[in-house]
């Protein structure tokens, strides 16, 4: 399976297929038209006739009022795009200075346009990486992917730890947030207290004596994705 032919379809199917990918990465859920809407911004007609468009096309399954499944072919543009997007994501903070918190608008733009020598080069500069700054797993050119064992942290209790191997971008402003804290991609977190009640939960942030104890909502928990030690 290679990603990195491009394929003869619109902007916006791309980044239709891309995001039916995304949401169904690192856990299993339903993709509706309406989820889809939201995701992309647009109008409910819109998004109906894009599915409709890539039904016909072969590269979704959808039938009235249910789930939006990616086909094989579907997989491959939807891996192609993730691809780009995520090595361009690198690029930009490895090369040109920008935070994680940054990039997510400037690769939409910019992985539709790149071409794929300009792509090849960018990832041999940065040494063919496996992951992008949020640790979301970069797919290789041939349309593996290796994701981590990682969890949500909501899934750790009081006295479990483990090391973050992904946090969604998603929320810009959490992003800086993490940043502040000292949170990050390969950092050890142990979960000291968990308050079910008020959905929130203490951790400690590092190890040794600069470790810093962090409070941290249910909201803010469920951005990183820990692999236990």
């Amino acid at each position: 399976m290679v990603v990195e032919q491009p394929g003869d379809v619109s902007v916006a199917a791309e980044d239709c297929l891309k995001v039916v990918y995304a949401a169904t990465e690192w856990h299993a859920a339903e993709v509706t038209v309406s989820s889809l809407r939201e995701r992309l911004g647009v109008g409910a007609p819109t998004v109906s006739e894009m599915v409709r468009r890539l039904r016909e096309r072969g590269l979704v399954t959808h039938e009235p009022y249910g789930p939006v499944a990616l086909t094989g072919e579907g997989t491959v543009l939807a891996l192609r795009m993730l691809r780009r997007h995520r090595l361009v994501e690198t690029y930009l903070v490895a090369e040109l200075g920008y935070t994680w918190d940054e990039v997510h608008d400037e690769a939409e733009r910019l992985e539709h346009v790149v071409s794929d020598r300009l792509l090849q080069r960018m990832a041999a500069r940065l040494g063919d990486p496996d992951r992008d700054p949020h640790g979301d797993p970069i797919p290789r050119p041939d349309g593996t992917v290796v994701r981590p064992a990682a969890l949500p942290l909501e899934l750790f209790g009081r006295g479990e730890a483990g090391v973050v191997a992904r946090v969604s971008d998603a929320d810009p402003a959490l992003l800086r947030y993490f940043s502040a804290q000292g949170i990050g991609l390969d950092q050890r977190i142990e979960v000291v207290d968990r308050r079910r009640a008020v959905a929130s939960a203490t951790v400690r942030v590092g190890a040794g004596p600069d470790a810093a104890e962090v409070d941290l909502t249910d909201v803010a928990g469920g951005a990183l994705w820990l692999v236990r030690e």
